[in-house]
């Protein structure tokens, strides 16, 4: 991997560092994994109140020997950079606080990526170490309906957004796929529609079915609230469908980009401080 791992601008305060052991490993579709993981780490897990709740988890370089046991903290004070371990951002896709565990999805593109091999091959006994989680997202209970769009990247996000919801809500989500293999059960409001979208072979980043979507659908009246995340060009697309075209208000959108067409995520959290990265 030529890509440096990224920097940040957290530290050991703002963004806890969690160990994990992996408790299971669920196949929800040909091309999404979910990893439950849990064990005596998870008693220093801090939740948070977001539904978009998300972790930074550390991939160690085969060929560094890093001190155990790991503290990923400590190593970005004592080693040199080339040999921190990258980081992956995923989302919590639930925390049962109750059973001790937490479960994230993983998109599996066969030996594509790093954690997505990872998932592909995690065992029960094997590490799980990230920090954060990290947030900005809750639904806003003043609103008359809500927009949801995404990417398989994003599915997890919106799942959970979707069924924190409060039964008598009302919206409409646009899930990208990649094909009908790809769709899985939501837990959603009667009154939020759900509607999937298989590229049926294009590659993900480069359809327009999700943009496309967005723009010619039937709105329903009232005061939105959106929350739009997926691959950067995609998120690009749909603000200006957002705001140009609806004339949403900012504070009415959460809108981000979670990758970028032909970047590794080193690569891409790098180009956010650039034009190219800003959304």
């Amino acid at each position: 991997m030529t890509s440096l791992p990224a920097t940040t601008s957290a530290s050991r305060k703002s963004r806890p560092q969690t160990n994990l052991t992996v408790l299971r490993r669920e196949e929800l579709s040909p091309h999404m994994v979910r990893i439950v993981a849990g064990g005596e780490g998870f008693s220093g897990y801090v939740n948070n109140d977001y539904v978009d709740r998300y972790v930074k988890i550390a991939f160690p370089q085969p060929d560094v020997e890093y001190p155990l046991p790991l503290d990923l903290w400590a190593v970005r004070e004592s080693m040199p950079r080339e040999q921190w371990p990258h980081t992956r951002t995923y989302t919590v896709r639930w925390v049962d606080e109750e059973n001790r565990e937490l479960a994230i999805d993983f998109v599996i593109h066969g030996d594509e990526g790093l954690a997505g091999p990872w998932a592909a091959k995690a065992q029960p006994g094997d590490s799980l170490v990230f920090t954060g989680p990290g947030g900005g997202y809750n639904p806003d209970p003043a609103a008359d309906w809500h927009l949801f769009a995404g990417d398989e990247a994003a599915l997890p996000a919106i799942a959970a957004a979707i069924e924190s919801l409060p039964r008598e809500a009302r919206g409409l989500a646009f899930l990208e796929v990649d094909s009908d293999a790809e769709i899985q059960p939501i837990a959603a409001p009667a009154g939020l529609q759900i509607r999937w979208l298989p590229r049926n072979g294009v590659p993900a980043g480069s359809s327009e079915l999700l943009i496309n979507a967005v723009r010619d659908a039937e709105w329903p009246g009232g005061r939105a609230q959106v929350f739009a995340h997926g691959e950067r060009g995609y998120m690009k697309s749909l603000r200006e469908v957002l705001f140009r075209e609806r004339g949403l208000e900012r504070g009415q959108v959460s809108l981000s980009g979670y990758w970028a067409h032909g970047r590794v995520e080193d690569d891409f959290q790098a180009e956010k401080k650039l034009p190219i990265g800003q959304i």
